[in-house]
Protein backbone atom coordinates (compact mmCIF):
# COMPACT_ATOMS: atom_id res chain seq x y z
CA UNK A 1 0.00 0.00 0.00
CA UNK A 2 1.21 3.23 -0.91
CA UNK A 3 1.78 5.76 1.59
CA UNK A 4 4.10 7.14 4.93
CA UNK A 5 2.60 4.94 7.87
CA UNK A 6 3.81 6.73 10.73
CA UNK A 7 1.27 4.86 13.13
CA UNK A 8 3.17 2.39 14.52
CA UNK A 9 1.57 2.29 18.02
CA UNK A 10 -1.76 1.37 16.12
CA UNK A 11 -0.30 -1.92 15.19
CA UNK A 12 2.68 -2.66 12.94
CA UNK A 13 2.97 -4.56 9.86
CA UNK A 14 3.98 -9.08 10.20
CA UNK A 15 7.61 -8.80 9.76
CA UNK A 16 8.57 -10.81 6.48
CA UNK A 17 10.39 -13.46 9.04
CA UNK A 18 7.45 -14.14 11.41
CA UNK A 19 5.11 -14.44 8.27
CA UNK A 20 7.98 -17.42 6.57
CA UNK A 21 7.27 -19.04 10.48
CA UNK A 22 3.99 -19.20 10.48
CA UNK A 23 3.80 -20.48 7.33
CA UNK A 24 4.36 -24.18 8.39
CA UNK A 25 1.31 -24.06 10.45
CA UNK A 26 -0.93 -23.17 7.56
CA UNK A 27 0.06 -25.41 5.17
CA UNK A 28 0.72 -28.38 6.71
CA UNK A 29 1.30 -28.69 10.60
CA UNK A 30 -2.80 -28.50 10.93
CA UNK A 31 -2.38 -31.39 13.95
CA UNK A 32 -4.30 -30.55 17.61
CA UNK A 33 -1.52 -29.86 20.00
CA UNK A 34 -3.49 -31.77 22.38
CA UNK A 35 -3.52 -34.82 20.65
CA UNK A 36 -1.52 -37.99 21.20
CA UNK A 37 -0.50 -38.74 17.04
CA UNK A 38 2.24 -37.26 15.50
CA UNK A 39 0.29 -34.41 13.64
CA UNK A 40 -0.80 -33.18 17.14
CA UNK A 41 2.67 -34.22 18.72
CA UNK A 42 3.99 -31.55 15.66
CA UNK A 43 2.07 -29.02 16.10
CA UNK A 44 2.35 -28.98 20.30
CA UNK A 45 6.41 -28.83 19.73
CA UNK A 46 5.57 -25.17 17.50
CA UNK A 47 3.24 -24.61 20.42
CA UNK A 48 6.49 -25.11 23.22
CA UNK A 49 8.80 -23.36 20.85
CA UNK A 50 6.86 -20.32 20.59
CA UNK A 51 6.32 -20.24 24.43
CA UNK A 52 10.18 -20.67 24.60
CA UNK A 53 10.94 -17.69 22.61
CA UNK A 54 8.69 -15.50 24.06
CA UNK A 55 9.67 -16.44 27.70
CA UNK A 56 13.61 -16.31 26.50
CA UNK A 57 12.63 -12.53 25.46
CA UNK A 58 10.61 -11.39 29.10
CA UNK A 59 13.55 -13.13 31.01
CA UNK A 60 10.84 -15.56 32.44
CA UNK A 61 10.24 -19.71 32.67
CA UNK A 62 8.28 -21.51 29.91
CA UNK A 63 5.97 -22.54 32.93
CA UNK A 64 4.95 -18.58 34.21
CA UNK A 65 3.34 -17.73 30.56
CA UNK A 66 0.10 -18.66 28.86
CA UNK A 67 -0.99 -17.26 25.38
CA UNK A 68 -3.74 -14.95 24.62
CA UNK A 69 -6.32 -13.52 22.24
CA UNK A 70 -4.19 -10.52 22.80
CA UNK A 71 -3.37 -7.75 24.92
CA UNK A 72 -6.99 -6.53 26.17
CA UNK A 73 -7.70 -10.48 27.14
CA UNK A 74 -4.33 -10.44 28.68
CA UNK A 75 -5.10 -7.16 30.85
CA UNK A 76 -8.71 -8.45 31.39
CA UNK A 77 -6.87 -11.84 32.67
CA UNK A 78 -4.59 -10.17 35.06
CA UNK A 79 -7.28 -7.36 36.52
CA UNK A 80 -10.42 -9.52 37.13
CA UNK A 81 -8.23 -12.61 38.06
CA UNK A 82 -6.25 -11.05 40.80
CA UNK A 83 -9.54 -8.57 41.85
CA UNK A 84 -11.38 -12.48 41.67
CA UNK A 85 -8.81 -14.73 43.50
CA UNK A 86 -8.12 -12.17 46.12
CA UNK A 87 -11.00 -10.68 47.34
CA UNK A 88 -10.91 -12.25 50.57
CA UNK A 89 -7.86 -10.18 51.20
CA UNK A 90 -8.86 -6.86 49.44
CA UNK A 91 -11.60 -5.06 47.47
CA UNK A 92 -9.10 -1.87 46.05
CA UNK A 93 -6.93 -1.51 42.84
CA UNK A 94 -5.07 1.07 42.08
CA UNK A 95 -4.58 2.37 38.32
CA UNK A 96 -3.41 5.69 36.91
CA UNK A 97 -5.33 8.41 34.89
CA UNK A 98 -3.47 7.52 31.45
CA UNK A 99 -3.98 4.01 31.10
CA UNK A 100 -5.31 2.31 27.77
CA UNK A 101 -9.32 1.38 27.67
CA UNK A 102 -8.21 -2.02 27.87
CA UNK A 103 -7.04 -1.88 31.26
CA UNK A 104 -9.86 1.53 32.16
CA UNK A 105 -12.54 -0.11 30.91
CA UNK A 106 -12.15 -3.15 33.41
CA UNK A 107 -11.75 -0.79 35.93
CA UNK A 108 -15.55 0.21 35.35
CA UNK A 109 -16.48 -3.07 34.61
CA UNK A 110 -14.96 -4.21 38.38
CA UNK A 111 -16.67 -0.88 39.99
CA UNK A 112 -19.96 -2.36 38.58
CA UNK A 113 -19.63 -5.20 41.10
CA UNK A 114 -18.74 -3.19 43.71
CA UNK A 115 -14.63 -3.25 43.11
CA UNK A 116 -13.34 -0.06 45.13
CA UNK A 117 -10.86 1.49 42.65
CA UNK A 118 -8.54 4.69 42.47
CA UNK A 119 -7.19 6.20 39.79
CA UNK A 120 -3.17 8.19 40.48
CA UNK A 121 -2.92 11.61 38.52
CA UNK A 122 0.20 11.88 36.36
CA UNK A 123 2.66 14.93 36.16
CA UNK A 124 2.95 17.36 33.19
CA UNK A 125 4.92 14.55 31.20
CA UNK A 126 2.84 12.04 31.95
CA UNK A 127 5.07 10.32 34.94
CA UNK A 128 3.23 8.64 38.06
CA UNK A 129 4.55 9.78 41.36
CA UNK A 130 5.36 6.39 43.16
CA UNK A 131 5.08 8.21 46.42
CA UNK A 132 1.65 8.41 45.43
CA UNK A 133 1.44 5.29 44.81
CA UNK A 134 2.41 4.48 48.23
CA UNK A 135 0.01 7.03 49.72
CA UNK A 136 -3.36 5.14 47.73
CA UNK A 137 -2.05 1.75 48.80
CA UNK A 138 -4.41 0.69 52.39
CA UNK A 139 -5.45 -2.45 53.67
CA UNK A 140 -7.80 -3.28 51.11
CA UNK A 141 -5.31 -3.16 48.27
CA UNK A 142 -4.56 -6.12 46.15
CA UNK A 143 -3.53 -4.84 42.97
CA UNK A 144 -1.65 -2.21 41.52
CA UNK A 145 -2.06 -1.92 37.91
CA UNK A 146 0.46 0.89 35.59
CA UNK A 147 1.03 0.46 32.13
CA UNK A 148 5.16 0.22 31.14
CA UNK A 149 4.88 3.32 29.06
CA UNK A 150 2.24 5.34 27.25
CA UNK A 151 0.71 4.79 24.19
CA UNK A 152 0.24 8.49 23.02
CA UNK A 153 3.21 10.16 24.17
CA UNK A 154 5.50 7.65 24.95
CA UNK A 155 6.06 8.04 28.80
CA UNK A 156 8.03 5.39 30.90
CA UNK A 157 6.51 4.39 34.15
CA UNK A 158 8.96 3.85 37.12
CA UNK A 159 6.96 0.36 37.04
CA UNK A 160 10.68 -1.12 39.05
CA UNK A 161 10.08 1.70 42.06
CA UNK A 162 6.22 1.13 41.89
CA UNK A 163 6.84 -2.87 42.43
CA UNK A 164 8.87 -2.52 45.54
CA UNK A 165 6.30 0.05 46.69
CA UNK A 166 3.57 -2.55 46.54
CA UNK A 167 5.67 -5.16 47.26
CA UNK A 168 6.39 -3.47 50.58
CA UNK A 169 2.70 -3.75 51.56
CA UNK A 170 1.85 -7.05 50.02
CA UNK A 171 -0.15 -5.67 46.79
CA UNK A 172 0.37 -7.58 43.85
CA UNK A 173 1.66 -5.15 40.30
CA UNK A 174 0.75 -5.50 36.87
CA UNK A 175 2.07 -3.66 33.84
CA UNK A 176 0.90 -3.56 30.19
CA UNK A 177 4.11 -3.99 28.21
CA UNK A 178 2.12 -3.85 25.03
CA UNK A 179 3.61 -0.33 24.27
CA UNK A 180 6.94 -1.10 25.55
CA UNK A 181 7.63 -4.47 24.22
CA UNK A 182 10.31 -4.41 21.05
CA UNK A 183 11.09 -0.88 21.54
CA UNK A 184 12.70 -1.11 25.39
CA UNK A 185 14.23 -3.67 27.25
CA UNK A 186 10.77 -5.78 28.82
CA UNK A 187 12.16 -8.09 31.61
CA UNK A 188 10.03 -9.68 34.51
CA UNK A 189 12.38 -10.07 36.67
CA UNK A 190 13.48 -6.35 36.02
CA UNK A 191 10.39 -4.33 36.34
CA UNK A 192 9.71 -6.88 39.29
CA UNK A 193 6.03 -7.35 38.23
CA UNK A 194 3.94 -9.96 39.22
CA UNK A 195 2.02 -10.05 35.49
CA UNK A 196 2.84 -8.82 32.35
CA UNK A 197 0.97 -8.38 29.52
CA UNK A 198 2.29 -8.92 25.63
CA UNK A 199 -0.04 -7.36 22.68
CA UNK A 200 1.67 -9.11 19.51
CA UNK A 201 0.25 -6.98 16.69
CA UNK A 202 2.34 -4.16 18.70
CA UNK A 203 5.52 -5.96 18.25
CA UNK A 204 5.22 -6.69 14.15
CA UNK A 205 3.65 -10.40 14.99
CA UNK A 206 0.20 -10.89 14.10
CA UNK A 207 -3.05 -9.65 15.42
CA UNK A 208 -5.19 -11.71 17.58
CA UNK A 209 -2.58 -13.18 19.64
CA UNK A 210 -0.50 -11.97 23.33
CA UNK A 211 0.64 -13.59 26.11
CA UNK A 212 0.68 -12.67 30.38
CA UNK A 213 3.49 -13.57 32.23
CA UNK A 214 2.37 -14.85 35.55
CA UNK A 215 4.57 -14.88 38.48
CA UNK A 216 4.67 -18.15 40.36
CA UNK A 217 2.41 -18.51 43.25
CA UNK A 218 0.15 -15.54 42.01
CA UNK A 219 -3.27 -16.91 42.11
CA UNK A 220 -5.56 -15.99 39.47
CA UNK A 221 -9.38 -16.45 39.33
CA UNK A 222 -9.99 -18.40 35.74
CA UNK A 223 -10.78 -16.33 32.79
CA UNK A 224 -11.80 -18.79 30.50
CA UNK A 225 -13.62 -22.11 31.12
CA UNK A 226 -13.40 -25.56 29.52
CA UNK A 227 -10.23 -27.72 28.96
CA UNK A 228 -7.10 -27.87 30.82
CA UNK A 229 -5.22 -26.05 27.94
CA UNK A 230 -2.49 -24.11 29.22
CA UNK A 231 -1.73 -25.19 32.09
CA UNK A 232 -5.42 -25.38 33.07
CA UNK A 233 -5.41 -21.47 32.72
CA UNK A 234 -6.74 -20.25 29.96
CA UNK A 235 -9.02 -22.79 28.16
CA UNK A 236 -8.88 -23.46 24.36
CA UNK A 237 -7.37 -24.95 21.74
CA UNK A 238 -4.15 -23.46 20.68
CA UNK A 239 -3.71 -21.56 17.87
CA UNK A 240 -0.64 -22.84 17.04
CA UNK A 241 -0.49 -20.25 13.51
CA UNK A 242 -0.72 -17.42 15.48
CA UNK A 243 1.35 -18.25 18.48
CA UNK A 244 4.23 -19.56 15.84
CA UNK A 245 4.16 -15.48 14.72
CA UNK A 246 4.51 -14.42 18.51
CA UNK A 247 7.54 -16.39 19.07
CA UNK A 248 9.43 -15.66 16.15
CA UNK A 249 8.52 -11.96 16.90
CA UNK A 250 9.71 -12.18 20.05
CA UNK A 251 12.86 -14.32 19.03
CA UNK A 252 13.77 -11.16 16.70
CA UNK A 253 13.44 -8.68 19.21
CA UNK A 254 15.52 -10.97 21.64
CA UNK A 255 18.44 -10.81 19.00
CA UNK A 256 17.95 -7.09 17.71
CA UNK A 257 16.36 -4.99 20.38
CA UNK A 258 19.46 -2.60 20.34
CA UNK A 259 19.39 -2.08 16.49
CA UNK A 260 15.32 -1.66 16.93
CA UNK A 261 15.79 1.11 19.51
CA UNK A 262 18.56 2.69 17.39
CA UNK A 263 16.88 2.97 14.56
CA UNK A 264 13.91 3.87 15.64
CA UNK A 265 15.32 7.09 17.79
CA UNK A 266 17.30 8.08 14.90
CA UNK A 267 13.50 8.12 12.97
CA UNK A 268 11.74 10.01 15.55
CA UNK A 269 14.52 12.62 16.25
CA UNK A 270 14.75 13.40 12.73
CA UNK A 271 10.98 13.74 11.96
CA UNK A 272 10.55 15.82 15.76
CA UNK A 273 13.53 17.85 14.06
CA UNK A 274 11.89 18.99 11.68
CA UNK A 275 8.58 19.81 12.56
CA UNK A 276 9.71 21.93 15.34
CA UNK A 277 11.79 23.89 12.80
CA UNK A 278 9.29 24.58 10.56
CA UNK A 279 8.46 27.84 12.10
CA UNK A 280 4.96 27.04 13.38
CA UNK A 281 4.33 27.42 17.59
CA UNK A 282 4.53 23.63 18.22
CA UNK A 283 5.02 21.76 21.71
CA UNK A 284 6.68 17.80 21.91
CA UNK A 285 4.18 16.61 24.89
CA UNK A 286 5.68 13.62 27.01
CA UNK A 287 8.79 13.31 29.06
CA UNK A 288 11.75 14.83 27.22
CA UNK A 289 14.07 11.44 28.16
CA UNK A 290 11.89 8.97 29.77
CA UNK A 291 10.03 7.73 26.44
CA UNK A 292 10.11 4.85 24.10
CA UNK A 293 12.48 5.85 21.20
CA UNK A 294 9.75 5.51 18.17
CA UNK A 295 6.93 7.85 19.67
CA UNK A 296 6.50 11.51 19.02
CA UNK A 297 3.58 13.51 20.07
CA UNK A 298 3.67 16.70 18.52
CA UNK A 299 0.96 19.44 19.69
CA UNK A 300 0.13 22.62 17.36
CA UNK A 301 -1.10 25.87 18.27
CA UNK A 302 -4.34 26.95 17.88
CA UNK A 303 -4.77 24.16 14.54
CA UNK A 304 -7.17 20.59 14.86
CA UNK A 305 -5.60 17.53 14.59
CA UNK A 306 -8.58 15.92 12.52
CA UNK A 307 -7.99 18.74 10.13
CA UNK A 308 -4.59 18.64 9.68
CA UNK A 309 -4.86 14.26 9.24
CA UNK A 310 -7.43 14.81 6.83
CA UNK A 311 -5.30 17.18 4.82
CA UNK A 312 -2.74 14.96 4.65
CA UNK A 313 -2.45 12.71 1.27
CA UNK A 314 0.08 10.08 2.13
CA UNK A 315 0.73 10.43 5.79
CA UNK A 316 -0.88 8.28 8.33
CA UNK A 317 -1.00 9.23 11.75
CA UNK A 318 -3.12 9.79 14.89
CA UNK A 319 -4.79 12.36 16.27
CA UNK A 320 -4.67 13.16 20.32
CA UNK A 321 -8.17 15.16 20.12
CA UNK A 322 -11.00 15.03 18.11
CA UNK A 323 -13.23 17.95 16.82
CA UNK A 324 -16.76 18.02 16.44
CA UNK A 325 -18.97 20.72 15.65
CA UNK A 326 -17.31 23.57 18.16
CA UNK A 327 -16.44 20.86 20.51
CA UNK A 328 -12.87 19.85 21.13
CA UNK A 329 -12.65 16.20 22.56
CA UNK A 330 -9.23 16.06 24.01
CA UNK A 331 -7.83 12.45 24.96
CA UNK A 332 -8.11 11.35 28.69
CA UNK A 333 -4.03 11.51 28.37
CA UNK A 334 -3.65 14.80 27.33
CA UNK A 335 -5.70 16.11 29.77
CA UNK A 336 -4.41 14.50 32.86
CA UNK A 337 -1.04 15.79 32.03
CA UNK A 338 -2.93 19.52 31.91
CA UNK A 339 -1.55 20.05 28.15
CA UNK A 340 -2.92 23.53 26.80
CA UNK A 341 -5.60 22.65 25.04
CA UNK A 342 -4.43 25.48 22.54
CA UNK A 343 -1.50 22.81 21.95
CA UNK A 344 -3.68 19.46 23.01
CA UNK A 345 -6.29 20.15 20.39
CA UNK A 346 -3.96 20.22 17.61
CA UNK A 347 -1.59 17.40 18.69
CA UNK A 348 -0.84 14.66 16.67
CA UNK A 349 0.56 11.41 17.17
CA UNK A 350 3.24 10.37 15.33
CA UNK A 351 5.05 6.77 15.65
CA UNK A 352 7.83 5.50 13.47
CA UNK A 353 9.04 1.54 13.47
CA UNK A 354 11.95 -0.64 12.27
CA UNK A 355 10.62 -0.32 8.79
CA UNK A 356 10.53 3.94 8.44
CA UNK A 357 13.09 5.08 6.25
CA UNK A 358 14.60 8.55 6.43
CA UNK A 359 13.40 9.19 2.92
CA UNK A 360 9.60 8.73 4.27
CA UNK A 361 10.67 11.39 7.37
CA UNK A 362 11.68 14.12 4.85
CA UNK A 363 8.50 13.73 2.84
CA UNK A 364 6.38 13.38 6.10
CA UNK A 365 8.05 16.12 7.35
CA UNK A 366 7.22 18.26 3.93
CA UNK A 367 3.78 17.23 3.62
CA UNK A 368 2.67 17.66 7.51
CA UNK A 369 4.67 21.53 7.39
CA UNK A 370 3.10 22.27 4.02
CA UNK A 371 -0.36 21.22 5.55
CA UNK A 372 -0.12 22.84 8.85
CA UNK A 373 0.90 26.34 6.53
CA UNK A 374 -2.40 25.81 4.88
CA UNK A 375 -4.41 25.38 7.69
CA UNK A 376 -2.80 28.09 10.12
CA UNK A 377 -5.03 30.92 11.32
CA UNK A 378 -2.77 33.37 9.78
CA UNK A 379 -2.86 31.81 6.60
CA UNK A 380 -6.52 31.55 6.58
CA UNK A 381 -7.17 35.09 8.10
CA UNK A 382 -5.29 36.18 4.94
CA UNK A 383 -6.82 34.35 2.23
Amino acid sequence: MDGIYLDYNATTPIDPAVAEAMLPYVHGLFGNPSSGHAFGIAAREGVDLARRQVSTMLGCSEDDLIFTSGGTEANNHAIKGVAGAYRHRGNHIITSAVEHPAVTEVFRFLEGQGCKTTYLPVDEYGMVDPRQVEEAITPETVLVTIMHANNEVGTIQPIAEIAQIAHRHGVLVHSDCAQSVGKIPVKADDLGVDLLSVAGHKLYAPKGIGALYIRPGVQLEKFMHGANHEGNRRAGTENIILMAGLGKACELIERNLDEYSTHMAAMRDRLEQGLLASGHDARVNGHPEKRLPNTSSVGLRELEADRILFGLATVAASAGAACHSDQVELSHVLEAMRVPTEYAMGTLRLSVGRFTTEDEIDRAIAEITETVARLSPVNIAAN
